[in-house]
């Protein structure tokens, strides 16, 4: 994990930064706990075309709940997008980039993590993002060989879609935590 503190937050305890982190990855095991339960019944129920339902649907739903429960930002983003909603701002475009040039390195994408105190408008966040391995499963929607009643399906919701043509073990995206620092 790479942690990188702004000059600016030199006084913020260490044990406050930990703390933090272990929030945000608790943040993010419920979150995409509950994704993966929704996903694997939608798929069990009736497929993958069901499936992108849950991700078109629940999806933002749950990163709404755990971003109110928490009072955090809370969501997911990608280099190469499905939801026009869940765009990288500049901070998240970089760890990104990190990311990817990790993974090329030979980094687990099951590893790869960062956080960092940032000053954005004059205001001390605490920012925290997970990368998103692309599992087997994730190739159905997400890979290169995608089932014809999928791709239409997905055109159907995502006209601009990037999010294909993924292996296993590429980094499909990230969980991305904003927490204010008071």
């Amino acid at each position: 994990m790479a942690i990188a503190l702004c000059s600016a937050t030199t006084a913020f305890a260490d044990e406050d930064l930990a703390a933090r982190i272990d929030a945000s990855r608790e943040a993010i095991k419920s979150f995409s706990g509950a994704l993966q339960e929704r996903l694997m019944s939608a798929m069990a129920d009736g497929g993958p075309t069901t499936a992108i339902e849950v991700c078109n649907v629940a999806a933002p739903e749950i990163a709404q709940t755990e971003s109110v429960a928490r009072d955090w930002s809370v969501g997911r983003t990608s280099l190469k997008l499905r939801n026009p909603d869940n765009a990288p701002d500049a901070w998240e475009v970089a760890v990104l980039h990190d990311f990817e040039a990790r993974n090329a390195a030979g980094e687990d994408p099951g590893t790869l993590d960062h956080a960092e105190m940032v000053v954005s408008n004059g205001q001390r966040t605490f920012r925290y993002m997970k990368a998103i391995g692309t599992q087997p499963l994730c190739t159905t929607c997400h890979g290169t060989s995608i089932a014809p009643e999928v791709i239409a399906r997905l055109d159907g919701l995502y006209p601009d879609d990037q999010a294909r043509g993924f292996t296993v073990g590429d980094i499909r995206g990230a969980f991305s935590i904003i927490q204010p620092v008071p």
